[in-house]
């Protein structure tokens, strides 16, 4: 036998040796297989499937402490720091709307439009006039009417710009002589026209710099209003004219599951928005109506201008038109006299019980129904967050929200079958 095969052969019977070590062990290991004496007196193996099943709880200390906290503090955890985190979102949602204001703005502006003129563009369309040009056409149109508007206010003040200085002259006589031989007994040098050109004189002189810098606000006030209007003209022709497009892009942000029930949910919410929109204008122009109508017969100077003013204010439901329409009733006391001014105030009155009590609940309540009290915080949350601008949309958003909401709420899908439950 050559070394060569003495080698192999050491090496096999080392080989060996180390597996039948190695499967020695690994009995040595194994639990023993359960047994049974039998009836002779021998033992016989009894299979595992016959033996209990043995579990081991192996208990933390902090499931221990768990257990020593109340169940509702338990809930009440999970709900706050899911809230904090919440308003955490919202705030700085708020925050980044707040600081792009001068984008944000325009854009809400846009929207509220949109909402207003879609139906227009889509009648010209169906009527066979291409997209683009019933897009043109329905922005140049809502450009002119709100021209139109504008000039008959500025040439009503302007015809009656003499009428009303001298009512205005002659209210402040009778109102000077009041206060000075009236009750509060008020000097007659705070009355005195020399005096105050004096005092306007030395403030003017002395707050140069101070008029400078309000000069310099107001002129950078006047160019982002500028360029606003043209952003707000810009969006609407674009919002108008594939503005599904433009929301077919933004849903793919949300996952592809729940696209479906999200685009249904803003359609739903654009229609309440929609007619919230259009059931606003109603109700604006009814109120300037009535007040056109009372100041006409009451005879208070700028009518026009002051039906238009109470339009506008009409866009923020319930105090809107009420404190727009004090504006007329102070006209109506410093150029008619406190008697003309009742009267004004009793129709101002009588237009808001209209608006309150008919116009809201018949159009309003049909575009979407909105608690009193739900509109009044959307209003004090919106003054406090945006001022007049926040006012302005606080409604408009709570409806689309609303609507949005209670459709993805009734609109949930079963866990089970995957379906849509309704």
């Amino acid at each position: 036998m050559t070394i060569s095969q003495q080698l192999r052969r050491g090496a096999d019977r080392l080989r060996a040796r180390t597996a039948e070590a190695r499967a020695r062990a690994d009995a040595r290991a194994l639990p023993a297989a359960p047994t049974a004496p039998a009836a002779d007196g021998a033992t016989v193996a009894v299979p595992e499937s016959a033996v209990p099943e043995m579990h081991v709880h192996v208990e933390e200390k902090n499931s221990v402490y768990d257990q020593a906290v109340p169940d509702g503090l338990h809930v009440a955890a999970a709900w706050g720091w899911r809230v904090i985190v919440v308003a955490i979102m919202a705030a700085g949602i708020a925050y980044a709307l707040a600081y792009l204001s001068e984008v944000t703005i325009p854009l809400l502006v846009a929207v509220l439009l949109t909402a207003l003129l879609l139906p227009v563009t889509k009648r010209l369309h169906s009527w066979g006039v291409n997209l683009g040009l019933a897009t043109a056409i329905t922005v140049l149109g809502g450009i002119a009417v709100i021209a139109g508007v504008l000039y008959l206010i500025v040439s009503s003040i302007v015809s009656q710009s003499s009428t009303l200085g001298t009512n205005v002259t002659t209210g402040f006589k009778q109102l000077s002589n009041w206060l000075q031989n009236g009750p509060l007994h008020v000097s007659a040098t705070y009355f005195n026209p020399d005096e105050w050109v004096t005092r306007i004189t030395s403030w003017v002189t002395a707050s140069q710099d101070t008029i400078t810098t309000y000069a310099a606000e107001i002129g950078s006030s006047v160019g982002h209003f500028l360029a606003g209007t043209a952003l707000t003209l810009f969006s609407l022709f674009y919002f108008l004219h594939n503005g599904r497009e433009i929301f077919t892009f933004c849903m793919r942000f949300f996952p592809r599951r729940s696209r479906r029930r999200v685009d249904g949910a803003a359609l739903n919410g654009w229609q309440s928005l929609s007619s919230y929109v259009r059931a606003t204008i109603v109700v604006a122009l009814a109120d300037g109506l009535g007040v056109l109508i009372a100041a006409l017969i009451i005879g208070v100077p700028a009518a026009p201008a002051l039906a238009a003013l109470v339009f506008i204010g009409a866009f923020v439901p319930i105090v809107g038109a009420f404190v727009s329409g004090f504006v007329a009733v102070l006209v109506a006391l410093v150029a008619l006299g406190w008697v003309q001014a009742l009267f004004m105030l009793g129709a101002i009155i009588v237009v808001m019980q209209v608006e309150g009590h008919l116009l809201q609940p018949f159009l309003l309540g049909r575009a979407v129904k909105l608690h009193p009290l739900a509109v009044l915080l959307a209003i004090a949350i919106g003054i406090i967050l945006g001022g007049i601008v926040g006012a302005l949309f606080a409604v408009p958003m709570l409806a689309f929200v609303k609507t949005f909401v209670q459709h993805l709420s009734d609109d949930v899908p079963e866990p089970s079958t995957n379906q849509v439950a309704r």
